[in-house]
C-alpha cells in the first residue's frame, strides 16, 4: 500500500481515538450527573478508551484512621459507582478490574464526585497479574487416573498406598497443600530470586519447602504424595508459567455481585497470622451489636487481636497459659531459611488459640492450649469421672479458655478432651461442643451453665467415643473395635474424630466432618446420658459408588441449615449437602457403615476451573470452611450456605434453587484466604446498613499476599445493598 494511502487512514484513525476519548469523558460526565452522594461517600463514573467500565472495582483506602482502613464497591452497567459510609479522612482511590491494570490513584475526600479514568492492560500477561489463585494453579497438570495406584519410588513415584487420582487430590489440597495458604498466588506460582540459585526448577522447590518454621510439616506433606512425582509436577507447572502459559480469565461481577460493599482494617501485625474470627452469638446474631471482634491468631503469637470497627481501632487480649512448661511453637526450629524472614523463627505460641465463640452472655469462649499435653489423673484409666471410666484419655493437645470483656479476665479449663472448633448448642445448659481437629477418637463437651454455677472443670466436662448401633437395636451396647469385624450382636467403635463440629436446631443432634478419603459426615445422638448413651451414624461421601450420581471426596468445615439438611465443603472442588431425610435404606444394623446413603448427598461444583488431567465433577477450589446465613444477614435469604473460596480470593454463597454461586470477591489486597466467618446484625432497622459477614484474612503466610513482608491479617466486613449506587 501507498504511503498517500497509509497516512490518511492514520490521521483518520487518530481523529477517532481523540473522539472516541473525548465521547467517553462526555458520557462520564453525562452518567455522573446521576450520581449523587451524601457527605461520607464518594461517587462518579469510571471509564476508559472502551467506553464506561462495568463491573470493576472502586478501592479507597486511607492510613489517616488508627489502623488502616479499606472500603471496595463494584461498578454498575454504566460504570457508575458509589463508595458509602466513609469515616471523615483524606482517601486514595483508583480502580482495578479484570482486562485492566491499577490506575493511578487520586486523593480526595468524602462528599465529592470524582470520575476515574481506567486503565486497559496493555497485554494478556499484564492482565492476569490480578488473576484469583485459582485461575493459576487451574494450570497444574495433576498425574493421570492411569498412574494409579502407585508404584513407589522405583517406578512412578507415587506411593503405593495412593489408590486414586482423588486420594492424591485431597492431599495436595485442603489435607495438606492448601490447608494453611493460597497455591497459585504470585508467591507460590514463582521462585523467589531471593531464594538463590539452582540448577532446576525441581530442586528450587524442594529447597522452597523447607523454609521457615513450617519447613518439616511441608516436607512431610510432600512425602505423602511422593516427594519424585509431586516435585516434579510443581516444577513442570512454575517452568510452564515463566516460559509464558497463561490461565483462562475470570468472569467480573455480575447482577447481585455489584451491590456488595467490602470494608477492610489492619489488625494483628506482620508476623502473626489469623485463623478465623468472631463477631457475635452464632445462635442469636443481634448479640455484641456493633462490638469488638475478636481474632484467633493460632501458633502465631498469644493474644487474641481485637477491632473496634466504629472507632477504627486495632487492640489486643493476652491469653496466658497456666503451666510454663506448655509447649510453644517457637520450639518449631527454622529448617532453612525463609526467602521473606531468613533464620528468624516468627511464631512464637504456647496457647496456640485455634477458634473463638461468643456465648450469649457476651464472653469470648476459645480452644486454647494451656498446659503440656498428658492429661491429669482425672481423665484417665482408674478414674472414676463417667466419661473416663467408658472411654479414657491420656493426653489432649489443646483444652479450653473464655475472655469476659466485663472483666478483663481470662479463665483457663482444663479438659481431658482436645479441642480444635467449637460450638454451643441451643439447650438450657448452653453446651459447648468441641471437635478435636480430628485426633483422639473422642467428641468432648462441656456444660458452660454448670461451670459458671460451680467452676468445676473436671464435673462440668463430658467426652464419648463414636459408636455406631451395628446390631440396630436402637441403643448403645458392648461394641468391637475399629479394627474388628462387626459382631452382629454387638456395635462397633469407629476411628475417627471430628474436625468441623456443629448442632442442629431441629433435634440437638452434633454434626462433625471426618477427615481423610473419602471422609465422612457423623451425626451424634448425645441420649439422656451422652458419656453412656450417645450413638453416632457415619455417611461417607460418595466414592465409587455405583448407586451416586456424582462423587465427591474428603470434606473439612461444615454447617448446617434451620431444616437440619448439613453442608460441607470437600476437597473435590464442591459445597456438598447432607440431607439425612432423603435416605431409604437403615440409618443403623450391619450395612450401615458409610456409604449406605448416597442419596441424602447433593455437590455442587465451586466456582473457577478445573486442574488439567482432572475429567471429574469439581473444580481447582480447595475450600476450608463453610457457614451457613440461617437469619439472611446478608440479604440472599435463610439458610443460604456459604463456602470460603480460598482459591477464588472469595466467600461463595449458594443460591441451591437456581445452583449458582455469588461471588464475593475480595480484590484488594490479592491474596484473601478465610478460614471461617460469621454474621452479625447491628441495626435491624437500618436494613443493609445494620447487617452483613464478618472475616478475616486466615493465611498463615500475610506475607504471601499484595504487599509482601510487612502486610498484616485484615478483618472484612461484606454488605450486600439493594443497588451499586445505594447509599
Amino acid at each position: 500500500m501507498s504511503k498517500r494511502f497509509l497516512y490518511p487512514r492514520m490521521v483518520f484513525a487518530a481523529i477517532a481515538a481523540v473522539f472516541a476519548a473525548s465521547q467517553v469523558v462526555l458520557n462520564a460526565q453525562q452518567s455522573a450527573e446521576a450520581v449523587r452522594v451524601g457527605k461520607d461517600a464518594i461517587g462518579g463514573v469510571v471509564g476508559s478508551t472502551n467506553g464506561p467500565e462495568a463491573g470493576v472495582w472502586v478501592i479507597a483506602e486511607t492510613t489517616d484512621l488508627p489502623t488502616k482502613f479499606v472500603k471496595i464497591v463494584v461498578t454498575d452497567d454504566g460504570g457508575r459507582y458509589v463508595l458509602p459510609q466513609l469515616p471523615k479522612a483524606n482517601y486514595k482511590v483508583w480502580v482495578r478490574g479484570y482486562g485492566l491494570v491499577d490506575s493511578q490513584p487520586i486523593q480526595v475526600t468524602p462528599g465529592k464526585i470524582l470520575n476515574l479514568k481506567a486503565v486497559v492492560a496493555a497485554s494478556p500477561r499484564a492482565a492476569a497479574e490480578y488473576y484469583p489463585a485459582i485461575y493459576w494453579f487451574s494450570l497444574l497438570k495433576v498425574p493421570d487416573k492411569s498412574e494409579f495406584p502407585g508404584t513407589g519410588p522405583k517406578g512412578n513415584g507415587i506411593p503405593e498406598t495412593m489408590k486414586s487420582q482423588g486420594q492424591w487430590l485431597h492431599l495436595m489440597k485442603t489435607d495438606s497443600c492448601w490447608s494453611c495458604h493460597q497455591m497459585g498466588d504470585k508467591a507460590t506460582r514463582e521462585i523467589p530470586k531471593s531464594l538463590g540459585h539452582f540448577d532446576s526448577t525441581t530442586a528450587a522447590w524442594s529447597r522452597r519447602l523447607l523454609s521457615g518454621q513450617a519447613g518439616n510439616n511441608m516436607i512431610n506433606g510432600l512425602a505423602q504424595l511422593g516427594p519424585e512425582r509431586a516435585l516434579k509436577m510443581f516444577a513442570d507447572w512454575t517452568d510452564q508459567i515463566a516460559a509464558g502459559e497463561l490461565p483462562p480469565a475470570p468472569p467480573r461481577p455480575q447482577g447481585v455481585e455489584r451491590n456488595v460493599v467490602i470494608t477492610e482494617w489492619d489488625w494483628a501485625d506482620p508476623k502473626a497470622y489469623l485463623h478465623d474470627e468472631i463477631a457475635t452469638d452464632k445462635r442469636s446474631p443481634t448479640l455484641n451489636a456493633n462490638g469488638m471482634i475478636y481474632g484467633a491468631a493460632e501458633l502465631s503469637t498469644d493474644y487474641l487481636p481485637v477491632l473496634d470497627p466504629v472507632s477504627a481501632t486495632a487492640g489486643q487480649v493476652k491469653v496466658p497459659v497456666r503451666d510454663p512448661k506448655t509447649p510453644s511453637s517457637a520450639d518449631d526450629k527454622v529448617v532453612a531459611p525463609s526467602p521473606y524472614w531468613g533464620d528468624e523463627a516468627i511464631w512464637h505460641s504456647q496457647a496456640n488459640v485455634h477458634n473463638p465463640m461468643f456465648d450469649e452472655k457476651g464472653r469470648v469462649w476459645i480452644t486454647s492450649r494451656i498446659r503440656p499435653s498428658d492429661n491429669p489423673a482425672f481423665c484417665k484409666e482408674g478414674s472414676s469421672h463417667p466419661s473416663a471410666v467408658l472411654f479414657p484419655l491420656k493426653t489432649s493437645g489443646r483444652q479450653l479458655a473464655v475472655y469476659d470483656p466485663k472483666t478483663k479476665q481470662v479463665t483457663l479449663i482444663n479438659t481431658c478432651f482436645g479441642t480444635h472448633h467449637l460450638v454451643f448448642a441451643e439447650d438450657a445448659n448452653n453446651t459447648l461442643w468441641t471437635s478435636s481437629g480430628g485426633g483422639g477418637g473422642a467428641v468432648g463437651w462441656l456444660n458452660t451453665k454448670m461451670f459458671d454455677e460451680t467452676h468445676d472443670e473436671e464435673k462440668s466436662q463430658g467426652w464419648t467415643a463414636l459408636i455406631l448401633d451395628t446390631n440396630g437395636n436402637g441403643k448403645r451396647d458392648e461394641y468391637v473395635e475399629p479394627d474388628q469385624p462387626v459382631d452382629p450382636t454387638k456395635d462397633k467403635r469407629i476411628n475417627a474424630a471430628f474436625y468441623g463440629v456443629t448442632v442442629s436446631p431441629v433435634d440437638g443432634s452434633i454434626w462433625g466432618t471426618v477427615l481423610g478419603f473419602p471422609g465422612a459426615v457423623v451425626r451424634l445422638n448425645p441420649g439422656s446420658n451422652p458419656p453412656a448413651t450417645a450413638l453416632a451414624e457415619m455417611y461417607e461421601l460418595p466414592w465409587n459408588n455405583p448407586g451416586a450420581p456424582v462423587h465427591g471426596f474428603s470434606p473439612r468445615g461444615l454447617d448446617i441449615d434451620r431444616n437440619g439438611v448439613v453442608w460441607t465443603v470437600i476437597a473435590s472442588g464442591h459445597l456438598a449437602s447432607f440431607d439425612r431425610r432423603k435416605c431409604r435404606g437403615p440409618l443403623n444394623g450391619p450395612t450401615a457403615t458409610g456409604q449406605h446413603c448416597p442419596e441424602g448427598w447433593t455437590l455442587y461444583p465451586l466456582p473457577g476451573p478445573q486442574l488439567k488431567g482432572v475429567s471429574d465433577s469439581g473444580t481447582a477450589e480447595a475450600s476450608y470452611y463453610d457457614w451457613v446465613d440461617q437469619f439472611d444477614i446478608l440479604g440472599l435469604g435463610k439458610n443460604v450456605p456459604i463456602a470460603t473460596g480460598n482459591g477464588n480470593d472469595a466467600l461463595l454463597a449458594l443460591l441451591p434453587e437456581s445452583r449458582k454461586f455469588v461471588v464475593l470477591r475480595v480484590p484488594y489486597p490479592i491474596g484473601f484466604y478465610a478460614k471461617g466467618m460469621d454474621g452479625r446484625i447491628d441495626d435491624p432497622k437500618t436494613g443493609w446498613k445494620g447487617k452483613g459477614l464478618w472475616a478475616t484474612y486466615g493465611t498463615r503466610t500475610p506475607f504471601h499476599a499484595e504487599g509482601g513482608k510487612g502486610t498484616t491479617s485484615k478483618v472484612l466486613h461484606f454488605q450486600l445493598r439493594p443497588d451499586p449506587l445505594t447509599q
